[in-house]
Order: C-alpha cells, then structure tokens, then sequence
C-alpha cells in the first residue's frame, strides 16, 4: 500500500473544495490497478463523490443547511453557532470514499468529482489520507 497526506485549507466558510487532481496525480505517481481509499481523519468533515462546478456544490450546501441548521438546537455546544452539526455531518456524508483505479487513472464518471466537504468553519485547515492499494506484492 502507497499513501500520503494531503494539507487542504478550506478557510473559514462552509465548502465543498475539490481534490480529484491531487487524487489524480497520486495514483498517477503510483501507477497500475487498484483501489483508491480516500479518508478525511477528522470528526467534522466528509467526502462526497459527485459532479462539482455546475452549482451542485452550492445545492449540496443549501441541503446540508437545511438538514443541519445551525443554530442553538444542538447538543453539542461549543465553537461557533451551530457547531453540533458539524459533528452529525458524517453520518451524512462519509469521511472516506473508495475510487477504482486503473493504469494510474481514477476510474470515476463523467461528470464525477472527489470533494472534501466541510461545515467546520472553526477548523480552517484538513488533512485527508490517501491510500492505494494494489494486488501487486
């Protein structure tokens, strides 16, 4: 298995930033078939697969709005108005992706994407795992 960390700011506004050419130019470097594992290790972030720079950014953050509000109703109290959601996010949408890979390319769709999708406007700096894993060994 190959892996690396990536550093993402995603600065102090809700965003879904994407990350497929770092993705990309990862299996690229590391050649062959296999799986592409994408994990974010943090308890307010998540990676979301979809088509991203035809506003469907924009509509996932207006739902994820409407599904989390932030406001005072969650438990979970501390950092910013509206915090605790940030923490129930993941549930919504993982904190990991798996991608298949194939002579070094993803193997996503067309209009697919890999986005790092974050709440947390606290927390203006990510990490996210990438590991590939091949037969070869």
């Amino acid at each position: 298995m190959k892996s690396t960390l990536l550093e993402v700011r995603t600065g102090h506004t809700e965003v879904v930033q994407d990350i497929t050419p770092q993705c990309a130019n990862f299996v690229r470097s590391a050649g062959g078939d296999g799986l592409l594992h994408v994990f974010v290790p943090h308890a307010t972030a998540g990676i979301a697969i979809m088509e991203l720079g035809a506003r469907s950014d924009d509509d996932l953050l207006a739902a994820l709005r409407d599904l989390l509000p932030a406001d005072d109703r969650w438990r979970h109290a501390h950092g910013s108005r509206g915090h605790g959601r940030s923490h129930v996010m993941p549930a919504l949408i993982a904190p990991y992706a798996t991608v298949p890979v194939l002579g070094g390319e993803l193997a996503l769709g067309t209009w697919q994407s890999i986005a790092l999708v974050d709440l947390n406007v606290d927390n203006p700096d990510r990490q996210v795992r990438l590991s590939f894993l091949t037969d070869a060994g």
